[in-house]
């Protein structure tokens, strides 16, 4: 399947409201988003290899994504999922270094690629998007830190976090909880380091004690605070 791609309006509403463009002049945003490109890619896609040479940053307009790496054993390390509102390929757009971790796509999902000296010409002028960047690095950092503290903790302490990891990031507030993506297991096997298999007994364990409730697409953490008192 090929991908499909446009050119991106700079007045498309979703782009002007993303996080990284919040409050941000909107004849700044627009001028940044001048060649701005969409394409549309089917699930299970590369869109970068690690030691690619980075010529863009990109924005999530819709659908997720895994950040992976390897360890010294050759297995897949999943850093970070993120879906839409959120960017990646910003490192290399700012060091001019090879990149330094394979992106690949969940589910069918839609990019809008900028060109790098679009990006940082707007971090030059834009004072607030630098302050955008450092938080969204900062909160990324935070997390891997987090996770990397429980990697000696029990499984129901790292499926939880990994649960909680992707409510903080991609999280939507329903009358019922917070709703999260029902991600195949093998990811959140990834995502927290451990055997699926052991995943899908610590999920089922979680959803008997009424701590998560899971349907086709999404799961509902109906207590964020109960699902943080199960990590120790």
């Amino acid at each position: 399947m090929e991908d499909r791609y446009s050119l991106q309006a700079p007045t498309n509403p979703w782009i002007l409201s993303a996080p990284f463009f919040e409050g941000l002049p909107e004849t700044a945003v627009e001028l940044a988003l001048t060649h701005l490109v969409t394409r549309t890619h089917p699930a299970n896609q590369v869109i970068l290899l690690e030691n690619d040479w980075g010529g863009s940053v990109y924005f999530i307009l819709d659908g997720w994504v895994k950040i992976r790496t390897y360890n010294l054993e050759g297995k897949e390390v999943t850093l970070n999922i993120i879906g839409k509102g959120e960017l990646f390929g910003e490192m290399a757009a700012l060091d001019e270094v090879p990149r330094s971790t394979d992106v690949i796509t969940l589910t069918p999902t839609i990019i809008g690629s900028m060109p790098s000296q679009d990006f940082v010409k707007l971090l030059h002028t834009e004072p607030l998007a630098g302050v955008r960047l450092a938080q969204l690095m900062a909160r990324r950092l935070r997390q891997v830190n987090r996770r990397l503290r429980l990697r000696e903790s029990d499984s129901q302490s790292r499926v939880a976090d990994a649960l909680l990891f992707l409510a903080e990031g991609q999280g939507k507030q329903a009358q019922t909880g917070t709703e999260i993506p029902n991600l195949p297991h093998r990811e959140v096997s990834s995502l927290s380091g451990l055997a699926r298999e052991t995943v899908t007994r610590v999920l089922t364990r979680l959803e008997k004690k009424g701590l998560i409730r899971r349907e086709q697409d999404t799961i509902c953490i109906p207590d964020l605070s109960a699902l943080e008192r199960m990590i120790v």
